[in-house]
């Protein structure tokens, strides 16, 4: 997942043992690549490409059909939901949690569950938007075979798209590390109202301080304020979001997925990503040596710039509309 759960004040690598010096080396390795895959400036890596050129390019390309789509934040924007990389992104206030301090640092698992509960009923309350409608339209002409979304929000189901890869998971569901129970998130957070009565209406939630992956920041008050209930089957408090955090890989099952939608797709057009994590810059990859077209429909400069074919240096909403319009 392009992150999940603020680490901001996290203490040092101590604080992620694994019980032995040899676990504890490697978490600690798998922490630090983590937190530069978050830390990655994607820069410009090919010189700008006239707009109208950019478009008819990956107009042709839908007019072909089966298009395997990857969307990113850039999305979900218009649907209130925040960037991490765009001019106003979110790594711009904070820096999202790693999978070996939500796993091995109880305090940091703490704050993120308290942050997550206020927020995430900004994220849970978000509609689709006009881009998410198009985009299930254009599966159902068949211009394009699947998307494949590093977005948990689940807006592209809400849209009404069926062949969607959540290849970072969703935000929905939340899973114990103890016994592997899958809860949904709705009756996680009823269960959770329940052990913090008037705690919501403590906190002053600034609604643009959201994060993507649905946390906000609180001072340390309310963290250690903040009641955490257990797993329903085992009673174990590690439960985590069924989301895949900076520092997890992507389940196997889901990488199939991935792999076929991909020998079933013409091409790959990116839309509103930076493919600043390597899990979504892999497809493009594959396309390319699979030599597949690969076009790009983003604000800013994406990490597949130079291998792509199309870039579209444009908001995503606009210029799904025209392409909208030009299909038609």
């Amino acid at each position: 997942m392009n992150g999940a759960g603020s680490g901001e004040d996290t203490p040092g690598h101590r604080r992620l043992s694994g019980g032995g010096r040899t676990a504890e080396l490697a978490i600690n390795t798998a922490h630090k690549a983590a937190l530069r895959s978050i830390a990655r400036v994607v820069d410009e890596t090919a010189e700008p490409q006239d707009p109208a050129r950019a478009e008819a390019g990956i107009y042709a390309m839908l007019a072909a059909r089966d298009v395997l789509v990857i969307t990113g934040a850039g999305v979900s924007t218009d649907s209130g939901i925040p960037d991490y990389r765009g001019p106003n992104g979110s790594l711009k206030r904070h820096r999202p949690m790693t999978y070996q301090e939500f796993k091995h640092d109880p305090a940091a698992r703490q704050r993120y569950w308290a942050r997550s509960f206020v927020g995430w009923r900004h994220m849970h309350a978000a509609e689709p938007n006009r881009g998410h409608y198009l985009l299930a339209e254009f599966e159902r002409h068949g211009w394009i075979s699947g998307i494949v979304t590093q977005n948990v929000d689940g807006l592209h189901a809400a849209a009404g798209s069926e062949n969607v890869i959540p290849l970072h998971g969703d935000l929905s569901l939340v899973r114990c590390l103890n016994c592997g129970a899958v809860e949904a998130r709705p009756d996680l957070d009823a269960r959770l109202l329940a052990a913090n009565p008037g705690y919501l209406e403590r906190i002053d939630l600034d609604p643009s301080a959201v994060n993507p992956d649905g946390d906000v920041s609180l001072d340390g008050r309310h963290v250690r304020a903040f009641t955490m209930v257990g797993c329903l089957t085992c009673g174990s408090v590690e439960l985590k979001p069924d989301v895949v955090y900076f520092g997890e890989n992507v389940p196997a099952g889901r990488k199939r997925e991935v792999a076929d939608l991909e020998a079933a797709s013409r091409s790959v057009l990116v839309v509103g990503s930076s493919l600043a994590v390597m899990s979504g810059y892999k497809i493009v990859l594959d396309a390319v040596r699979a030599g597949k077209q690969v076009g790009i429909i983003n604000g800013g400069p994406s990490r597949a710039d130079a291998k792509a074919d199309w870039r579209w240096r444009v908001r995503v909403g606009a210029a799904l509309e025209r392409l909208h319009e030009d299909l038609l």
